[in-house]
């Protein structure tokens, strides 16, 4: 076979489905999700039709951010499982047909990592302290941090810690902690770093992982000096000193040489994707160069507003910026970190609600929201390349917009002083069944967030076989995709009108109304899938359709 004939690898076009695993099933009634019950619930996924799975971390962690402050990468807390748990994850998911990916998260460690705990005990100037990012106090009486970075979480950017000197204790150096005072970031700029995560690296890709996802990808590297930030955003746009530097491109090649020399030795693909929240495109589209990532998350499209004319913009300006350097460009709408898009399209205005919704805060317009969610996710899996699916948007699962604040837990809500509710509602424990305990997430009734009461009528027991529910929605979405190839496909434009957006993908057009009144069908053609009832031969709005050649059926 020629190399322009060779099959194009499974992440190309792959649709990978994220767990979080700590709200997905349970199986010891504690509340928490864990390994074992992922593992009974894999046939689910087969059945959705994804090709992969990514969970978010179950590394060893004090879980003062669910997971993302790392103790110890090589091995899983108690909290979900064991060692073996993870071992029978894998292998179970590659016995049915799915590949798995795991979360890596080297930006920082948590605070009770060996090497911090180390680092706390030796000198300033240390080896053990030069794994962190380590500095000196400012000011005239040594009392200011070395900058003014703000962390992502809200607060400063900066911990002091207590110098021994004898039995006294002393103010000392700072640390950096982009994200939580738990969470200390590592420093890029030592070799002992970057050897350490080729080790985590391999040690997962010996137990058959297929890849990881990267956290904070745009982030390991910061700008020599540490000078003061101008900016507030935490999205890279070139001009801050703790994102997108340059340096980062230094790092990833040697990963990928890694990734690559395993991929040679036992003829798997593995593959590395970004969590990378950069603009504009072409500066996202340096990590997916071909000695790089080979997957970053569309974060942009996911952020645009629900208009034909912005989202038509995205998708040419990313999409074009991927294809300059050989890349498909990965499609995403809702994640463990922002307002599910249920809810965020039902919002007034949904750019601006990301980072959470609280019971006296604006209230989404529930019927909406689903009904462009459907829409926005039917015309998004019929895009050329790959894309991510978040737990429980299958069902059409709302945020849960009116959660106790008591029971919040995400540290931004603590670090903010409860002015940004965070991004608990995106993360409650899965519906499985309308009538068992915590909706069938396991069988005691134990829940580490509470759920919604609209969860019980969206359980997967109230929608899998019953036609029009968006569990079966997804189902017909995912089968013809497959059945079509449409991940491996080429993008055309069909001219629609202002307010409607229509394309061919392969032998699809999908058309989505985004105007007030309903849109003429073309003649010729057959309905495949829509994503709400038509009125006829009329596309209503806020609904996407799929449609084949009549003649092509």
């Amino acid at each position: 076979m020629r190399k322009s004939e060779e099959k194009a690898p499974w992440w190309s076009s792959a649709v990978v489905y994220q767990i979080y695993p700590r709200s997905w099933a349970d199986s010891d009634g504690d509340g928490i999700g864990d390994l074992p019950g992922i593992i009974a619930r894999l046939p689910y996924l087969r059945d959705l039709g994804v090709d992969a799975v990514w969970l978010s971390p179950f590394y060893t962690s004090p879980q003062a951010d669910a997971g993302y402050d790392v103790a110890d990468y090589y091995d899983v807390d108690p909290l979900f499982g064991t060692l073996a748990d993870a071992e029978a994850l894998i292998s179970t998911a590659h016995d049915l047909g799915l590949k798995l990916i795991v979360d890596l998260v080297p930006n920082h460690t948590s605070d009770e990592h060996v090497w911090f705990q180390a680092a706390l005990a030796a000198a300033p100037g240390s080896p053990e302290r030069d794994r962190y990012m380590f500095r000196e106090s400012l000011g005239d009486d040594d009392s200011e941090p070395p900058n003014n970075w703000d962390s992502v979480f809200g607060g400063p950017a900066w911990e002091r810690v207590t110098e021994k000197d004898g039995s006294a204790g002393l103010p000392g150096q700072w640390y950096l902690h982009l994200f939580d005072v738990k969470q200390p970031d590592l420093n890029w700029e030592n070799r002992e770093v970057h050897e350490e995560f080729e080790r985590v690296l391999q040690f997962w890709l010996d137990r058959g992982v297929d890849g990881f996802r990267v956290d904070v990808a745009h982030g390991l590297v910061k700008e020599a000096g540490l000078p003061d930030s101008t900016g507030t955003s935490h999205v890279a746009d070139g001009s801050q000193p703790m994102w997108d530097q340059p340096g980062v491109h230094e790092i990833y090649p040697e990963w990928r040489a890694l990734l690559d020399a395993h991929a040679e030795q036992t003829g798997s693909e593995p593959m590395l994707c970004a969590e990378a929240w950069v603009v504009p495109p072409d500066r996202l589209a340096k990590y997916v160069r071909p000695a790089e990532f080979h997957q970053a998350f569309n974060f942009e499209f996911l952020e645009t507003p629900w208009r034909a004319s912005e989202l038509r913009d995205v998708v040419d300006r990313t999409s074009s910026a991927n294809a300059a350097v050989g890349a498909p460009t990965t499609w995403v709408l809702s994640n463990h970190d922002v307002v599910r898009h249920a809810t965020r399209m039902g919002l007034p205005s949904a750019a601006s609600h990301l980072n959470g919704v609280g019971a006296d805060d604006p209230q989404p317009d529930t019927e909406l929201g689903l009904r462009r969610a459907r829409a926005a996710t039917a015309m998004m899996l019929a895009l050329p390349g790959g894309a991510y699916l978040y737990q429980g948007e299958e069902l059409g699962l709302p945020e849960h917009t009116t959660m106790p604040d008591e029971d919040r837990q995400d540290p931004t809500y603590a670090r903010t002083g409860h002015a940004i509710r965070g991004r608990d509602g995106c993360r409650v424990p899965m519906p499985w069944a309308r009538d068992e305990p915590a909706y069938g997430f396991n069988d005691t009734g134990e829940l580490w967030l509470p759920q919604p009461q609209a969860y019980a009528a969206l359980a997967v027991d109230q929608q899998v076989g019953v036609d029009g529910s968006t569990l079966e929605l997804y189902r017909t979405l995912l089968r013809l995709r497959r059945a079509y190839e449409l991940g491996a496909t080429t993008l055309s434009w069909v001219d629609a009108g202002t307010d409607v957006l229509a394309f061919d993908s392969g032998p699809v057009r999908s058309i989505t109304n985004f105007s007030d009144t309903s849109y003429e069908l073309p003649n010729g053609w057959q309905v495949d899938a829509a994503s709400g009832p038509l009125d006829g031969g009329r596309l209503p709005t806020d609904t996407t359709v799929w449609l084949t050649r009549s003649d092509d059926c």
